[in-house]
């Protein structure tokens, strides 16, 4: 009985560390993307002038997406070797510092050039951290998981995206309706970022609390030092990182979209391309939008357990497709309320197509190299999906003129990201510590 409390205690503290802590880290993720389609580009890139500043800024938030996969490699190479939990900690840190810096970093019409240079450092470092991040928090929550509720336990970290959106929303909400522009635009940017630091302090000590991993715990009892499990990921299971990496992109691409492109669209002038709406209602609506996110992404994990993983994605991901174009004539119609209904729609596919990933990924790989395939997996489907798609959207609206042009876009990515994940043989009732290789072959 002792035991059985014991055991349920630790769930508790794995769910709430990863829960938590990647909360965090995206919330530091989402609040750069928030400043990129509202302050990034004309205080870091006004050379440019203000349609070019506005696609550099966008391309400054894709730039991170590229050094995902160096952290993933990183972390993942050192995870397999040293543990899941040292590399959370590592990574909470290292991203936390990155957007602290940012908030304090001088502007083009300070420091010139050297600003939107170290922006550019900042959001690199940012990347890296990111890229190790996820694998570290979806392995321990999974690989803790009680028999058939691994999707469940997995929808954890997966929940910490739209709640970090929504802190991120919620607080960049709360500054500008208590500023004028001209202080929003002066230094009240800078406080959500400064702001994470205090988040870092909590996820820190919450993340110290919890235990190891218990199957990287059998594995290093079981068999000592091994070689390197990069090696040997692309030896044997090169073809599950690629499936892993096309299935990500269509939930990545439409969830960058929620989380940077629609604001800054919807409160842009009308004159420039936007709908000219006032940004803290936007911002209200994105924040709200969110919870459909996070309510869809937990019941996505539960669903999982129940139809299968692979299922679950494909309904998902045939939401997302049926609504990608269909939405776009509720966003123009320049309404709040239908704004706001066209985002939460979409939060249902979005939610559907993420809260399976975590247990799936994990089933996709051998225990012995599990952290580096997911985190490769998933660092690399984040660069084929989310990295530009905010960019791309505004260069496919730029170029076409509409709107729904952009839905074309998405439903193209979730064809792609569909077939992929229908590839997938299942193993929803797998243990996961009897998936391990031999690393001495």
């Amino acid at each position: 009985m002792t035991q059985t409390m014991d055991a349920k205690r630790e769930q508790r503290r794995v769910l709430a560390g990863t829960v938590v802590g990647t909360s965090i880290e995206w919330y530091d993720f989402f609040i750069y993307a928030q400043a990129a389609g509202v302050v990034l580009g004309p205080l870091f890139f006004a050379p440019a002038g203000e349609t070019i500043g506005q696609i550099v800024a966008w391309a400054s938030l894709g730039i991170s997406f590229l050094f995902r996969p160096l952290g993933a490699i990183v972390a993942g190479h050192l995870g397999d070797k040293l543990g899941r939990k040292q590399m959370l900690v590592l990574t909470l840190i290292l991203m936390g510092a990155a957007t602290a810096l940012i908030g304090v970093l001088p502007t083009y019409a300070q420091v010139g050039m050297l600003a939107p240079i170290l922006l550019v450092l900042l959001r690199i470092l940012q990347g890296f951290s990111a890229g190790g991040e996820w694998g570290g928090a979806a392995l321990m929550s999974v690989e803790h998981a009680p028999p058939g509720k691994r999707g469940f336990f997995g929808a954890y970290p997966q929940i910490g995206v739209p709640v970090g959106m929504i802190l991120a929303t919620a607080t960049m909400w709360v500054i500008t309706s208590s500023l004028t522009e001209e202080q929003f635009l002066t230094w009240g940017w800078r406080v959500p970022f400064i702001f994470s630091i205090v988040l870092i302090l909590v996820g820190y000590f919450i993340r110290k609390a919890v235990e190891e991993s218990p199957i990287f715990k059998e594995l290093q009892e079981r068999k000592g030092e091994s070689s390197a499990p990069l090696k040997t990921l692309f030896k044997r299971n090169a073809k599950e990182v690629i499936l892993a990496a096309l299935i990500f992109i269509a939930n990545n691409a439409a969830g960058y979209l929620l989380i940077a492109f629609f604001s800054a669209y919807a409160t842009r002038p009308v004159e420039t391309g936007g709908l000219g709406l006032e940004r803290p209602p936007v911002l209200l609506a994105t924040t709200l939008a969110s919870f459909g996110w996070l309510g869809f992404t937990l019941y996505g994990g539960i669903l999982s357990d129940r139809i299968g993983r692979v299922r679950t994605f494909q309904i998902g991901y045939a939401l997302i497709a049926i609504w990608a174009i269909p939405m776009w004539f509720l966003i123009d119609t320049g309404d709040i309320v239908m704004y706001f209904l066209a985002l939460f729609l979409l939060t249902v596919g979005l939610g559907l197509s993420y809260g399976p990933q975590a247990a799936l990924y994990a089933e996709m790989f051998p225990a012995d190299i599990r952290y580096s395939g997911v985190s490769i997996g998933y660092a690399i489907g984040a660069i084929l999906g989310g990295a530009f798609a905010p960019m791309i959207a505004q260069l496919v609206f730029d170029k076409t003129g509409v709107s729904w042009s952009i839905g074309v876009y998405i439903v193209a990515v979730t064809i792609i990201s569909f077939i992929a994940v229908s590839l997938v043989k299942s193993k929803d009732n797998t243990p996961l510590n009897t998936t391990t290789i031999d690393l001495h072959g």
